[in-house]
């Protein structure tokens, strides 16, 4: 597994020849160390909801790409509107399960806000067994003990933020609750009203769950993670 960070909850992760972009938020976005057009290929955009940080540039990087787009099934008409083709947009919803070249992908509840529908997370299984976790904006909820009943979490992708988000105890809590392997923290030094460093989760990770490693990522720099 390939991870690349661009800032905000924007990741590509590309293992097993697929590439997936989620919440491809880069214009606007004062931490994305590269413009969209860098992304030259995609095989799937996923959007966590429509909140304008998390759509970002989904539709000109579909367009561009030729990707598929996951979203909730009420977010299709906008996107549609922003000029994705019908025939490249699977819409779905929580609990839901699509398959894109053996890419699993499995639509999960988040706890947070949206303008049309409700957030998700995604858990994606790829074609040689990785699996990894991008749970959106959210705070922390006790069902997330309910996902490694039925996955066994490598990564888990993670909001500390606060103020939007949970924060970064409550992410530690939450790395327990899923007992993945190894977390990345997101959703942190966008914007002033966010946390601005991971020492907090850092330090809460040890207490809360040390046997998750934590993943410090710089930006737009592509990790092997795996």
């Amino acid at each position: 597994m390939q991870l690349t960070w661009y800032g905000h909850s924007n990741f590509r992760l590309e293992a097993d020849g697929l590439t997936v972009l989620i919440d491809p938020f880069f214009e606007g976005n004062p931490t994305a160390p590269c413009p969209w057009q860098s992304i030259t290929a995609c095989d799937a955009v996923l959007l966590t909801h429509d909140h304008g940080d998390h759509i970002g540039q989904a539709a000109e990087i579909c367009q561009a790409t030729g990707a598929k787009l996951v979203c909730l099934f009420d977010v299709v008409p906008k996107m549609k509107e922003r000029g994705v083709s019908a025939d490249k947009i699977l819409g779905m919803n929580l609990g839901g399960t699509v398959e894109i070249a053996g890419l699993r992908i499995k639509m999960v509840q988040a706890v947070h806000s949206a303008t049309t529908g409700v957030p998700a997370g995604y858990i994606l299984t790829f074609p040689g067994g990785y699996c990894a976790y991008h749970s959106g904006d959210t705070a922390l909820f006790s069902d997330m003990k309910l996902f490694r009943r039925f996955f066994d979490i490598d990564l888990a992708l993670l909001p500390i933020g606060g103020w939007f988000t949970m924060d970064a105890q409550e992410a530690a809590v939450a790395c327990s609750f899923l007992g993945c392997r190894k977390v990345v923290p997101m959703h942190w030094g966008t914007f002033p009203v966010l946390a601005q460093n991971t020492e907090a989760f850092a330090a809460a990770l040890k207490e809360q769950a040390p046997g998750t490693e934590l993943i410090s990522m710089r930006l737009g720099e592509p990790e092997e993670i795996a």
